[in-house]
């Protein structure tokens, strides 16, 4: 059932959002929809067509030039002039530019456009152009993400700018049957959701939101509520803010209130959390004081009674109230007057608020999300892998790219419309040539380009030492087989390093075959040193060779990491530890991501040391779990760069 209630309040936030998108197209970014292909997402954009918003569907097939403007090269090449044409997002002026499939419009494109949402500006068709300066333009973008666990999100310089995120893959159509999605007059008193708003509270709206403002209080609430959440972009509270100030204007209030903080929270902030917020720690010091307050004002009689107490307030309003008992019309203005007084003191602390919204933050999430928020991205530099591996360019075959200036032959294939576009403007300069043909030159060549997904490879690095040995082998065992049964289809592959004793040996070189992983496994005995630096520095040679083989590698370290085991195989903690220390930072030099579990029996600050130098995210898990294992390192996995 609760199931059930979050999914009806996320569908109706999200045609809170087509409402709100109606009051500001461009304000706040756009909305960023993650759905498949299917009855919920085409209904939802069914009331988008119906929202009367300018809204220019964005191809994924579209180039720059028909993106800001550019050549008509139909039209040159017919009349043998240079003609130009408006680019798709100067059409969306006002409006909100939709994207199918953004998980895979190419960077060429996204730089642009979220340059033109930012200056809300277009650059000039081309230097000839009779307008000097830039073209000016404002819009939204909606982005239909269709990616699935597998596939990388949309980029995230576009992700940063959109400012309400929506998941609806888990939501079924029975889920959303219920919604009254009908136009509501908001005079009439009915309780529902609208999509449509009606033209003259539209226009009321529009010319309410830009005169409504927040306080200092709320501004800090929501930065602190960011901040508790692990968010690290200084836009996003603006973004939050001011969906907050439409969702007030929708409303038809004069100022922000807590609701529109909620909603806020729920779908600018909670979205992009990256951690648990951490409790407060002053909530328990100020609840004995704010509880302790109404009592030590009124102390003048503290030895009075509550009898006398009692008799004595209903004496003092006798004495007082005797010369206008016949007016109780007067008594009833006195007690507004008060309340209209005591109405700033009851004004929430900035504590309060985030405490609200972190809350209302938290319960939007679905309970995976909030387990995965453990095994947050690290901070990886260099060559970075994703959940698809490293991307590498080609002239064959994938996914098609921008064409670039080059010489066909060999693998390198001509691109005829794109050499055909840098033609068109010299045509004059090139009178000689015949009329009715077009001269091209060599400079004007352009070849197709692809961009190709490398397979990844999880290095598991496996401490067989100490007497919990045979446990943690058993269930990084489970994880695994459960690893190698989910990535068949992604054709990755898992390595295993296990060290003990002093030596590290390569327990199983890169496979996808689930036997030979059960086989090797098997026989494994535990016991012995802890060769830490051994298992890393054969992990950076395995990465090596896997990146020289196109492989993307993912590191994942299962230890306690009380190294006592140096790289010439002799005891001695520090020198162990110095070694281990040098060999995490050669991994983050690498550039890869990495992820360590810690099987101490308490979070331990050496390992998060030696976890934060190599680059990599930390979690704890004492009670080691093949299940809980194997759902992390995926989650490392699928993460993106």
């Amino acid at each position: 059932m609760a199931d059930d209630l979050k999914g009806l309040e996320t569908w109706n936030d999200a045609m809170t959002s087509l409402q709100l998108l109606q009051i500001d197209p461009h304000g706040f970014g756009g909305i960023w929809l993650r759905a498949p292909f299917g009855p919920v997402r085409e209904q939802w954009l069914q009331h988008l067509s119906q929202a009367g918003l300018n809204t220019v569907k964005l191809p994924g097939n579209v180039d720059v030039e028909r993106l800001l403007g550019g050549i008509d090269l139909s039209l040159t090449l017919q009349s043998g002039r240079l003609h130009m044409q408006s680019g798709l997002l100067q059409q969306a002026d006002q409006g909100v530019v939709l994207i199918s499939m953004a998980e895979r419009l190419a960077p060429a494109l996204i730089a642009p456009m979220t340059q033109a949402m930012d200056k809300q500006s277009l650059p000039p068709l081309n230097n000839n152009a009779q307008t000097d300066g830039s073209i000016r333009t404002q819009f939204g973008v909606v982005a239909l993400d269709e990616s699935m666990n597998d596939d990388a999100p949309i980029s995230p310089a576009l992700q940063e700018r959109l400012g309400l995120w929506f998941d609806l893959q888990e939501l079924a159509p029975a889920d959303i049957t219920g919604v009254s999605l009908e136009t509501i007059d908001p005079h009439s008193g009915q309780d529902g959701v609208s999509v449509k708003i009606e033209s003259a509270a539209l226009a009321r709206m529009r010319h309410a939101w830009p005169h409504i403002r927040w306080t200092d209080t709320q501004a800090l609430a929501v930065c602190s509520t960011a901040q508790g959440l692990g968010i690290d972009s200084l836009r996003i509270p603006t973004l939050a803010l001011r969906v907050a100030r439409c969702h007030a204007a929708l409303h038809l209030r004069n100022e922000v209130n807590d609701e529109d903080l909620a909603f806020a929270a729920r779908r600018v902030l909670a979205p992009r959390a990256t951690q648990l917020p951490a409790p407060t720690e002053n909530a328990a010091e100020t609840e004995p004081q704010n509880s302790s307050a109404p009592d030590s004002e009124p102390n003048s009689e503290p030895d009075q009674t509550p009898e006398e107490n009692s008799e004595s307030n209903s004496a003092e309003p006798a004495e007082e109230n005797s010369p206008t008992d016949e007016s109780p019309e007067n008594s009833d203005t006195e007690e507004e007057e008060e309340e209209e007084e005591d109405a700033p003191l009851n004004t929430p602390s900035p504590e309060n608020l985030q405490e609200m919204m972190i809350a209302a933050a938290l319960a939007s999430l679905p309970s995976d999300v909030l387990a995965s928020l453990l095994t947050k991205a690290g901070r990886n530099s260099g060559n970075t892998s994703g959940r698809s591996g490293q991307f590498r360019s080609g002239s064959q075959r994938g996914r098609p790219l921008p064409p670039r200036p080059g010489k066909p032959g060999g693998h390198a294939r001509l691109h005829v419309l794109a050499t055909l576009r840098a033609a068109a403007p010299k045509q004059r300069l090139r009178s000689g040539a015949q009329q009715g043909r077009v001269a091209i030159r060599a400079e004007d060549f352009h070849v197709h380009r692809y961009q190709q997904h490398s397979s990844s490879c999880l290095i598991l690095a496996l401490d067989a030492s100490g007497s919990a040995a045979l446990q943690r082998l058993a269930e990084a065992k489970g994880a695994v087989e459960l690893l190698l049964q989910q990535s068949y289809a992604r054709r990755d592959s898992v390595c295993i390093v296990a060290f003990k004793g002093a030596q590290a040996q390569l327990l199983l070189p890169a496979t996808r075959s689930l036997v030979r992983a059960k086989r090797a496994m098997t026989g494994l005995p535990g016991g012995g040193g802890t060769p830490l630096a051994l298992a890393l520095k054969m992990a950076c040679e395995q990465a090596t060779q896997l990146q020289r083989q196109g492989v993307t590698p993912i590191l994942v370290v299962l230890s306690d990491g009380r190294a006592n085991v140096n790289l010439q195989g002799l005891g001695g903690r520090a020198q162990a530890q110095a070694d281990a220390l040098q060999w995490a930072a050669q991994w983050r030099q690498t550039g890869h991501r990495a992820l360590w579990i810690d099987t101490s029996l308490q979070p331990d600050a050496q390992v998060q040391n030696l976890a934060h130098i190599m680059g990599g995210s930390y979690m704890p898990m004492p009670q080691v779990q093949a299940q809980r294992m194997a759902s992390a390192m995926d989650n490392i996995r699928r993460l993106a760069a």
